[in-house]
């Protein structure tokens, strides 16, 4: 899943980013505000609602605004009226792309993405023309050099992780959705932290992507990734670790 830690690094780089502008301000937002909604206003009830308030956490949002966006999501306070949609389409080489949304106007979020997709050399698709791809999971994504591989595999798995994979310079660990909350307070409670972690979805199979067609592909998702309605976006590219090392480079010189 090489493909997949490379996103994951882009991610991470970009909510540093996106916080000291508001954007992942917005998003975190959401996706509380949907974790209450389905699943109600006590974290420690709620893995779901528990995971959106440390990823709003993680971009320093304020105490106070997250507990407004609870409040929004069991509706003592208004602003709570979102839906999720699962947006599927094809990105440039055949790359299949899913966006996970939380939008209060579907008829404004659906040409936006479309529009999006179609300028950078995808098409948005109809439904289930590339999810049957996916699996979602739990994933965690560490460092190799940054871990004790023996010591994370003992404490993971004891907590009801699946697997332990090596992705060129990272380590992916997996899980199953419903004991994601387990694994990661497992994690904490051995001081062990994650560089990433979230529910992803996993492609079964990936498009490998030579050095022009990982720029065309990452900056749609990019593109895709700063919509304000967008909360992931996931596909199933793999890049080599070659071509990584090039991006990289890019990315350095842009800086």
């Amino acid at each position: 899943m090489a493909g997949h830690s490379h996103w994951a690094g882009i991610k991470h780089k970009k909510a540093v980013i996106d916080s000291k502008r508001g954007k992942a301000w917005s998003k975190c937002s959401k996706a509380i505000i949907v974790a209450a909604k389905l699943g109600g206003g006590d974290a420690g009830m709620n893995p779901r609602l528990r995971l959106a308030i440390a990823d709003a956490k993680a971009v320093n949002m304020p105490n106070d605004t997250i507990a407004r966006a609870i409040k929004k999501g069991t509706g003592e306070l208004e602003g709570g009226n979102v839906d999720e949609v699962l947006y599927e389409g094809y990105g440039p080489n055949g790359v299949a792309i899913l966006c996970d949304i939380v939008t209060d106007n579907r008829n404004r979020t659906a040409p936006e993405i479309r529009k999006l997709f179609e300028v950078n050399g995808g098409k948005l698709g109809a439904t289930n023309c590339v999810a049957y791809l996916f699996e979602r999971k739990g994933l965690f994504v560490f460092s190799v050099d940054g871990a004790n591989e023996e010591r994370l595999m003992e404490i993971a798995l004891e907590a009801g992780a699946e697997d332990i994979k090596h992705s060129g310079d990272k380590l992916e660990l997996l899980c199953e959705p419903d004991v994601f909350a387990t694994v990661s307070d497992a994690l904490e409670a051995a001081d062990i932290t994650a560089e990433s972690k979230e529910i992803a979805r996993i492609p079964s199979v990936t498009v490998e992507l030579d050095l022009e067609g990982a720029r065309q592909v990452l900056k749609l998702m990019e593109l895709l990734d700063d919509h304000d309605d967008v909360q992931s976006v996931s596909a199933n590219f793999d890049i080599s670790d070659e071509v990584i090392a090039i991006l990289s480079d890019d990315s350095t010189q842009a800086r």
